[in-house]
């Protein structure tokens, strides 16, 4: 498989936010929000802060080490686990919820992401070590988001009458009937059976999710040497207790973020607000918010209460028990890991900016803040219609009726647009107002309210003579719709829709190592990947 990339500025795609754009273009209002800037620069000083803060390095690689255990480790994987117990070794991680078959294809593009930026550093910092960790969300208890993928246009999703953490939740017979399902429509293509293969044998009946998605990612990446961490774990959460104590005495994170949103809000939208307390208690198969009313710590779904003295114990004696929210989610990842940079998607980014004056207020170090890649991938035949219409991969990202005004101008022979003859008819009115003036100078205003209605009324023909010649052109008006469709599904990015399972099932392994060789470090451009056979 052969395969050509070009990028194209994420402004100009018409898919991110004001605030991701003026993040990526360093505009001075978000600079408060953050800490370093995107460059070689930005890392070295992540890295400086990163060396002063009391790093649990052993206990990080002894739990690793456990969770990996039973599954194969290549040499790369083994060789990345080992360094990170020197103290010049930092990691570069994404984070994701363990979304069946991993959710949508972004998922791959941020995952190749740190991977890409790792190699990059170590080139450009020798004297460094850089790891790629995926951080899994495996405490995530919103299954309709994690539990549903689409394959070229067919929705697959896990009915499951299980509650609680998306992770502990464990593969069943729906599980298992997803699979069979996908198999009739991925079976027929080059690799499906191979896919499908590896989905049999890491979705096994009663192997939780937070597993199989280590052993699928393991799969993919694992070659790259990607480092994947299940944070669902008691050793690791007692490096954290310091901060959930914190939390539940002083509710401090919610002052700290609310303070920053109201700074942040006079030019941007606020992704998350946060609560009084941003805990959780986990337990066995539930997830529920914990809350403080009257100096009493309450869990109203498990019927549960605590005082101060009471919840503080249950924190030391089942640190496991209690999970972070997505305003201390990134203060735990950044407790466990030697971290220096995060990479993530425009919403990940946009909450992450809330969040500088929690880390301040404990003492951990903030990394530096990376867009994601996002990659379009165009299929061949789709490359042959593109040309076909004679326009650029890039046009399609504008809507459908400015790229067919731009088909039927390059196209057409006749003369559709009446600039050059309106440009007349002003001069022309010009001439009359002097003419009609020197005769009555009350008659200036007549004239102008004469030419401003046979400039409305020819610019009205003008859209008529382009609507006529347009229908000329249905079979690539057509061409078009049927194009964008296919491209833009439910016109939204093909990354936040489709899963890379059709991909792999046509092109194999091929298609990721065709993914990382396109992937970007810090250029934060979007990737059109065109495939030729």
């Amino acid at each position: 498989m052969e395969a050509n990339c070009t990028y194209l500025a994420y402004s100009q795609t018409n898919y991110f936010s004001d605030l991701v754009i003026d993040y990526l273009n360093a505009d001075e209002k978000l600079q408060p929000f953050y800490r370093y800037g995107v460059s070689k620069a930005g890392i070295k000083q992540s890295i400086e802060a990163r060396r002063l803060f009391p790093q649990q390095r052993a206990v990080l690689v002894q739990e690793l080490k456990k969770q990996y255990d039973a599954l194969p480790k290549t040499k790369a994987l083994g060789n990345n686990m080992e360094l990170l117990n020197n103290e010049n070794t930092f990691t570069i991680t994404t984070a994701h919820q363990p979304n069946i078959f991993t959710g949508p294809l972004y998922f791959i593009y941020k995952i190749l992401h740190t991977i890409e930026l790792a190699a990059t550093l170590k080139k450009q910092l020798p004297e460094y070590n850089f790891v790629p960790v995926y951080y899994m969300g495996s405490e995530d208890a919103d299954l309709d988001e994690i539990g549903n993928i689409k394959i070229d246009g067919v929705a697959y999703g896990w009915q499951t009458d299980q509650t609680g953490a998306v992770g502990r939740m464990k593969v069943d017979n729906a599980f298992l009937q997803l699979i069979a399902q996908m198999h009739g429509q991925l079976g027929v293509l080059p690799f499906g059976n191979e896919l499908i293969d590896t989905f049999r044998r890491v979705y096994s009946k009663g192997k939780t999710i937070q597993s199989a998605t280590l052993e699928l990612v393991n799969d993919l990446f694992g070659k790259y040497g990607l480092v994947v961490l299940i944070p669902d774990n008691a050793t690791l959460k007692k490096l954290f207790i310091p901060v959930v104590e914190k939390e539940l005495r002083e509710g401090f994170s919610h002052k700290a973020v609310s303070a920053t949103i109201a700074a942040l809000e006079k030019h941007h939208k606020p992704q998350a607000g946060g609560r009084e307390l941003n805990l959780f208690y986990l337990k066995d198969n539930k997830r529920e918010r914990i809350e403080k009313v009257d100096n009493r710590y309450k869990i109203d779904a498990l019927g549960l209460k605590f005082s101060e003295d009471e919840i503080i114990k249950e924190l030391y004696d089942y640190p496991d028990r209690f999970s972070a929210n997505v305003i201390l989610r990134g203060a735990f990842q950044e407790t466990v890991l030697p971290n220096i940079a995060f990479i993530g998607g425009g919403g990940e980014l946009a909450y992450w900016l809330e969040l500088k004056s929690v880390f301040e207020a404990v003492d951990i170090p903030y990394p530096v803040l990376l867009l994601r890649n996002s990659f379009l991938v165009i299929e061949e035949k789709w490359v042959k219609k593109i040309n076909e219409l004679g326009i650029k991969a890039a046009d399609l990202f504008q809507p459908a009726f400015e790229i067919m005004n731009s088909i039927v101008a390059g196209r057409s022979s006749k003369q559709f647009a009446l600039n050059g003859e309106l440009k007349h008819i002003e001069n022309l009115y010009t001439q009359i107002k002097t003419l009609a003036g020197a005769v009555d100078e009350t008659l200036h205003d007549h004239v102008i309210a004469l030419k401003v209605k046979a400039l409305k009324q020819l610019r009205e023909l003008e859209k008529k003579m382009l609507r006529a010649e347009k229908r000329k052109f249905e079979v690539e008006q057509h061409n078009l719709g049927k194009l964008q469709s296919a491209l833009f599904p439910g016109n939204n990015l093909q990354e936040r829709v489709e899963n890379f399972s059709l991909f792999y099932s046509k092109y194999g392994i091929e298609f990721i190592d065709m993914l990382l060789k396109y992937s970007l470090a810090m250029e934060q451009e979007f990737g059109i990947l065109q495939l030729n056979s």
